[in-house]
């Protein structure tokens, strides 16, 4: 059976179109789900928690240990996941703070990628990643868009190169548009 886990990094819980999209695409993948509601507190990185991530795992205090916990639970989600399904609203060209928290906590040397004489090789090969973008007036792929290309080099850092956009853009401009888009794109999901 697939595992999907399902991220959702909208603010807002009622009207979230990202999370309206990330609905409709589990729902017609259909397998065993895991919700990752990033609105729920996801702490940026500080000094305890970096030098608790280059302590080599078998010198870790108790306290350290703790500091990594919830980004070992965060990278467990993932490494667990045949398919990723992001929701991303667009806020002001970029991602929502609490999915870059996010990404901050599963980037992890020598757990989600390695570095190689070569450059960094990402170690989560074989999975998929469907992204949901909304956004109220940039357009996905444009210039002023820091999201998208954002997402498709961070996952494929780690590994996930299989990346498939749903957008429904420019939302203030033309949502009836940004709508049939997006479901146009679901609807080819299934194919």
């Amino acid at each position: 059976m697939t595992h999907i886990l399902r991220i959702d990094a909208s603010a807002r819980r009622d009207g979230s179109v990202s999370r309206d999209l990330t609905t409709q695409i589990v729902d017609l993948l259909g397998g065993e789900v895991t919700i990752r509601d990033l609105t729920t507190a996801i702490p940026q990185l500080d000094e305890a928690w970096i030098g608790a991530n280059f302590t080599p795992a078998d010198q870790r205090t108790a306290q350290q240990q703790e500091t990594l916990s919830l980004s070992d639970t965060l990278v467990a989600e993932v490494q667990a996941a045949d398919t990723l399904v992001i929701g991303l609203p667009i806020y002001n060209f970029g991602v929502p703070a609490a999915l870059k928290a996010w990404v901050d906590q599963i980037a992890r040397a020598g757990v989600t990628f390695q570095y190689t004489e070569t450059g960094p090789k990402g170690l989560l090969e074989g999975k998929r990643a469907i992204v949901a973008v909304a956004s109220g007036g940039t357009e996905a792929g444009s210039d002023i868009d820091f999201a998208t290309g954002y997402m498709r080099h961070v996952l494929g850092f780690i590994g996930i190169t299989d990346v498939t956009f749903v957008t429904a853009d420019r939302l203030m401009v033309d949502p009836d548009a940004a709508h049939k888009t997006a479901q146009t794109q679901i609807e080819a999901l299934a194919a």
